[in-house]
């Protein structure tokens, strides 16, 4: 499994590509993750020594864990089938978060910049101004 991540600076490129690529386009979602890599605890080398009066045992490692970084653009099943879906995903060491996270940042800001702000409709504001104005009624009525 771990060939099939990219190296922190292959991911860096692919992101900003990726971001780049929907800024072109008026819709479409991407989807970033992050979260510890767990390992099968039966195969580890040293496994935590489990604790009885500890239920959250497993949660400290003798080692710290590394983080896995997920992309993807989203697309539907069917854009799925024709190969639209793109993936991309790295593995961080935890003495190199604090300059991944660095740079990271900065391309998300990057892509980020030329998103356009969300148009409300006058129709959804007034459902707000209505639901405001009974819920002060109602609070005139009981008082």
């Amino acid at each position: 499994m771990s060939n099939s991540h990219l190296s922190n600076e292959e991911f860096f490129s692919k992101l900003s590509e990726l971001l780049d690529s929907r800024r072109d386009k008026d819709h479409g979602s991407i989807y970033l993750t992050q979260k510890r890599l767990a390992f099968d605890l039966s195969s580890a080398v040293s496994t935590p020594t489990k604790v009885t009066d500890d239920p959250l045992w497993d949660l400290h490692p003798p080692n710290p864990l590394p983080i896995i970084i997920r992309a993807t653009n989203g697309k539907s099943k069917e854009d799925r089938a024709k190969g639209g879906k793109i993936k991309l995903s790295t593995l961080v060491q935890p003495d190199d978060l604090e300059g991944f996270y660095t740079k990271y940042a900065e391309i998300c800001k990057a892509g980020m910049q030329a998103l356009k702000k969300r148009v409300r409709t006058k129709r959804k504001k007034d459902k707000a101004k209505k639901k405001k104005a009974v819920t002060a009624g109602e609070g005139e009525k009981k008082g």
